[in-house]
Formats: C-alpha cells, sequence, structure tokens
C-alpha cells in the first residue's frame, strides 16, 4: 500500500489547486480523479479576476491567457420583459475571460503532475476508513494511506457520502449546458436572461463557440430547451450536459484530518463566474492547512484559520448566487430586480464590482 502525506479525491480546479501547492510545499501528493482528462464540465466557463492571483501562485496565467478563450467587457441583464442592464467588467491583463473546462482543468492536473504531485484517473473510490490515518479503496483495487484526506470531488461527493456528511440534495432545479455556433455579433459580454420558465447564461468562449447555459425547475426544462432552440437556431438533437442539485446545504469544510473544497464544501451557482475561484482559492487554503498540519504545527490553531480565511472568501460574494436561485423559484421577482437597477444602476454596479473584484 502506498502512503501519502495527503490524498485529494477529485482532479478539477480545487483537487489540483490543492495537490499542486501540496507539492510545492514538499508534501507527497495523490489525486485520485474518476475522469480520463481532458474532459468536459458543466459550467459557465468564466474565471472571475480574482483567479489570476491563484493562477499566477501556480505558474500557470501565462498559460491559461495562452488558451483559446474570450475576454468579456461587460455583463448583460435582460428581465422577462426585456428591460436590460449592462454592467462594464475590468479589463486590462486580469479582467474576466471565459475559456471552456476541458481546456482549463487540464492546464491545472498537469501543473499539479508536473511539480510532484501523483496522478491516478480513471479511479473511482469505493472505500473509505479512518483509523488516526485514511485508508483509501479504489475500484481497480488498489489502497492507499494519507495522513490526511481532502474531498474535492463536486457537489455531489463522493467522500462526503462515505463519510455520512453529504446533506440531502435539495432538487428543485435543473441546470443544461451546451457549446453552440457564436451568434453573429454577439460581442464579448456575458448575458444572464431571465425567462418565464427560469434563466439562461450565456458567454463567447472562443472565436466561433457561446457556452449556452439553461436553469429551470424539473416541469419547466423542456420549455427553456426550447426557446433556446429557437433563440439560437439550434438543432433539436443539439446534445446537452446536465447537472444537479444546484443547491445543497454547505458541507463544514474540515474536520480533524478531513477538508473539503469547492462545490464539495459548498454549492454555488454553475453560470456565474465565481465557482473556479472559490474551488481555486480553496484548494489553495487547505494546502497552506495540510502543509502545517503535517509538519507538526497545532492543529486547532491551523484547522480554525482555514476556518475564517473560508469564511472571508464567500463574505459578501454570493449575492448572485441568491438573485439566480430566485429568477427560477420566482422569476418575476428576478425581472423587478432588473427594472429597479435601470432606475438606480448604482446598486447593480456595486454588486458586480464585489462579484468580479481581483481583492482576494
Amino acid at each position: 500500500m502506498e502512503i501519502f502525506d495527503v490524498a485529494i479525491v477529485g482532479g478539477g480546479p480545487a483537487g489540483s489547486s490543492c495537490a499542486a501547492f501540496c507539492a510545492l510545499a514538499g508534501l507527497r501528493a495523490l489525486v485520485l480523479e474518476r475522469e480520463k482528462f481532458p474532459r468536459e464540465k458543466v459550467c459557465g466557463d468564466c474565471l472571475n479576476p480574482s483567479c489570476w492571483s491563484v493562477l499566477e501562485h501556480l505558474g500557470v496565467a501565462q498559460q491559461v491567457r495562452a488558451l483559446p478563450h474570450s475576454k468579456l467587457e461587460s455583463v448583460e441583464f435582460i428581465g422577462i420583459d426585456g428591460h436590460q442592464v449592462i454592467v462594464d467588467l475590468p479589463n486590462g491583463e486580469q479582467c474576466e475571460i471565459s475559456v471552456k473546462r476541458c481546456l482549463f482543468d487540464d492546464v491545472l492536473l498537469k501543473r499539479a503532475r508536473d511539480v510532484g504531485a501523483q496522478i491516478r484517473e480513471e479511479t473511482t473510490v469505493t472505500s473509505l476508513a479512518n483509523n488516526g490515518n485514511w485508508k483509501i479503496e479504489t475500484a481497480t483495487g488498489e489502497s492507499f494511506s494519507a495522513q490526511v484526506l481532502v474531498g474535492a470531488d463536486g457537489r455531489n461527493s463522493t467522500v462526503a457520502r462515505l463519510c455520512n456528511l453529504l446533506p440531502h440534495p435539495t432538487r428543485e432545479r435543473v441546470a443544461l449546458q451546451a457549446h453552440v455556433p457564436l451568434p453573429q455579433n454577439f460581442g464579448r459580454r456575458i448575458v444572464l436572461q431571465f425567462l418565464p420558465q427560469g434563466y439562461s447564461g450565456q458567454a463567447p468562449v472562443n472565436d466561433a463557440e457561446l457556452n449556452l447555459c439553461l436553469v429551470g425547475t424539473p416541469p419547466t426544462i423542456s420549455e427553456l430547451r426550447q426557446w433556446a432552440q429557437r433563440h439560437f437556431e439550434i438543432a433539436a438533437d443539439q446534445s446537452w450536459r446536465t447537472i444537479t442539485p444546484l443547491t445543497r446545504s454547505p458541507v463544514p469544510c474540515r474536520h480533524e484530518n478531513l477538508f473539503f473544497v469547492g462545490d464539495a464544501a459548498r454549492v454555488v451557482e454553475p453560470f456565474t463566474g465565481e465557482g473556479i475561484y472559490y474551488a481555486l482559492r480553496s484548494g489553495e487554503l487547505a494546502a497552506a492547512a495540510i502543509s502545517k498540519i503535517v509538519r507538526g504545527e497545532d492543529r486547532h490553531s491551523v484547522l480554525r484559520v482555514f476556518t475564517d480565511a473560508c469564511a472571508e472568501m464567500y463574505r459578501g460574494r454570493l449575492w448572485i448566487n441568491r438573485l439566480a436561485r430566485t429568477a427560477v423559484l420566482w422569476p418575476r421577482v428576478g425581472s423587478m430586480f432588473v427594472r429597479a437597477a435601470q432606475i438606480q444602476p448604482t446598486i447593480l454596479k456595486l454588486l458586480t464590482a464585489k462579484v468580479v473584484s481581483r481583492e482576494l
């Protein structure tokens, strides 16, 4: 049985970030990822400007900028009645961009491997036992031991489920996502469009493709798909990726020798540009805490600092997630918010500025 300082389940942005920072700190890190990269992921594909500092710490900022992407200049909120408010986004080298997750996530996982983390793809965790150290068993029959375990395996976290920590999901909403041909003259903008059946998020990911997202309830999602077919002139047999739940209670981000990062810890709206930042940053924070614990620093002090840092990361930044959820459950309330913002746009500009702030 191979022995590691830290085992990380999940190789997305949270897991790859945590693994790379752990390896850079000299720890023996293992990543167990059930899929084979590169792979697509249901997401809005947007990188919040706050991401850049973490990507620079990882040493991959220039690699990410070299990927096919779109620099986003504004976000446009559209109400059911057609009223719209446009808010400018930060510009310059650390602006908001959109990039396909199959490309972005692959860069991060390769970086973790390059700095020394061991990566096992197409590996599913089937059993966990904690007797001071973690014993991890997989579907391939391999077993591993680690001093610390990190759940970075998303909203339906296997680690949380096996540890009896996964909250009961709220399956009130369903999300669909696809990459479709970019409409002519779409521009470099994000669109958050409220509709009677829910909402649509739209962002160009390169010069030829649009990330198109639909969020509704189970009874309305087929109507949203029909709306998208008409509005974007896409085929009825268009392939869609789906994800649920979009809402569940958070899992505590740390336990004695167990951490949760990214969506495994807290599920956020997948199409607002915030989620990848939370994933990257929580992975960085967890790696710093794990490094101190492995080196023998006071565990309780380290865990307290980590918990406070995670709380600070989210503080004041989840408003758009709440608005998006409201727009699906009560679409006209979301539209009223847009209409009010036409009269007093400063409110929406201030809230958007908080979401895309470059400050950590």
